[in-house]
């Protein structure tokens, strides 16, 4: 089965629920549940549903994923399990190391299978399908169908299923979207900071930026005006940093929280008043990832964009997706306009490629100037033969001396 909807719309429950309700216990301990999830932070969020969903019974479930020590996760799985939640390269490490089996499995979930895809996990997923016995049952879920999703689906199910909550595309209703058109990357800085001051409205904000350097860049601009706010997440910081960033995100510590589309995926928190791209994604389907973290379980939602002139194309193509055009807000008048450019603004002059004539044997001499004499010298190598002449000035051979002895 192929379940389609929007982020926010209660997908992980609805196949928890009765994947969990048909789930039987077993004396063999062998997981009966397998739930494939793109992200560290996505494994533990579907750990804790599992947890509560089943905290009346004597299901055990048990969460993998890189990064961390194996042994413990090793030691979990050996013990016994019901449902397993992975990453993909975690679960392909276990199993190889003999310490998962997965001739059990009865039903075989793969969570956000767009986001996998994109993150270059299809050969696991490959090797992981040889582990898993043929009579199953396997369920995706994602908020977008791309060509590559489609593609794994023809390869290896067999006339799956496919329910959609809604068109491919379609943002929550109840999510009011809005851009600005900024100049450079030190205004929306500016912009940003003006929007931020409200702290009363703007009290829970996820930002995002296309790359790491952006977001590390962002915080060093916001933190001075924003001190002990602000949290950042992406894939080059540490296990345990991206999770009390999440964790002081989600008790209010932080209002302010920067972001990658990467990790993106794995952050579920309930009441983000504002969703702000402060880049443009260059995938139309990551805006719809984004704005979904807000607005979620038919609350209001609150998704601003800051658009610039390199961008537009990134914005036709997400209006495209949605069939819908963003309302643009008129930009506050007391808000510097920069004209400093960063590093990456500047316009790169690009050097045609010059094919030089390689020179011949007969052309190509020192490299830079003629040689003085005494370097010019060859080395000649002499055999015995020629370096007793030379001495000599005749040919001495062995046994010569001996033979006049003897006359």
């Amino acid at each position: 089965m192929i379940g389609i909807a929007q982020t926010g719309t209660g997908k992980t429950f609805a196949y928890l629920l009765p994947s969990l309700r048909l789930w039987k216990y077993s004396k063999e301990r062998f997981p009966q549940i397998l739930i494939i999830v793109p992200t560290r932070e996505l494994v533990v969020q579907v750990v804790e549903e599992v947890e509560k969903l089943s905290a009346y019974t004597n299901l055990v479930v048990v969460g993998a994923y890189g990064g961390a020590n194996i042994k413990p996760q090793v030691a979990a799985v050996e013990a016994g399990s019901d449902v397993v939640v992975a990453t993909p390269g975690r679960l392909l490490d276990l199993c190889l190391k003999g310490a998962l089996k997965l001739k059990n499995i009865k039903k075989f979930i793969i969570d956000e299978v767009d986001e996998m895809l994109n993150l270059g996990f299809l050969p696991q997923l490959k090797r992981i399908l040889e582990y898993l016995p043929e009579k199953r049952q396997n369920l995706l879920f994602s908020a977008t169908m791309t060509e590559e999703v489609e593609a794994i689906i023809l390869d290896f199910f067999n006339r799956p299923v496919k329910i959609e909550a809604a068109p491919m595309g379609t943002p929550l209703e109840n999510i009011d979207q809005s851009l600005y058109y900024v100049k450079n990357f030190n205004t929306k800085v500016n912009l940003l900071k003006d929007i931020l001051s409200d702290s009363e409205e703007f009290n829970k904000v996820l930002i995002f930026t296309s790359t790491k350097k952006f977001a590390d860049k962002l915080f060093d601009e916001l933190d001075p005006t924003f001190p002990e706010q602000i949290g950042v997440i992406h894939s080059n910081k540490s296990q345990n940093y991206r999770f009390n960033s999440v964790n002081s995100f989600t008790s209010g510590e932080y209002r302010l929280l920067i972001a990658t589309d990467i990790v993106a995926r794995g952050i579920d928190v309930s009441e983000v008043s504002h969703v702000i791209n402060f880049d443009i994604p260059d995938e139309a389907e990551n805006y719809i990832h984004r704005i979904g973290r807000t607005g979620r379980a038919d609350k209001k939602g609150i998704a601003i964009s800051l658009v610039t002139e390199t961008e537009e194309e990134y914005l036709a193509n997400i209006e495209a997706l949605m069939k819908f055009a963003i309302p643009l807000n008129k930009m506050p008048e007391h808000v510097e306009i920069s004209d400093v450019l960063i590093d990456e603004e500047l316009p790169k002059i690009i050097m045609k490629n010059v094919v030089v004539p390689r020179a011949t044997k007969a052309e190509a001499g020192a490299a830079f100037h003629e040689k003085k004499d005494k370097n010019k010298k060859t080395n000649q190598k002499l055999n015995r033969a020629e370096k007793m002449k030379l001495k000599y000035k005749k040919p001495i051979k062995r046994g010569a001396k001996n033979k006049k002895k003897k006359r």
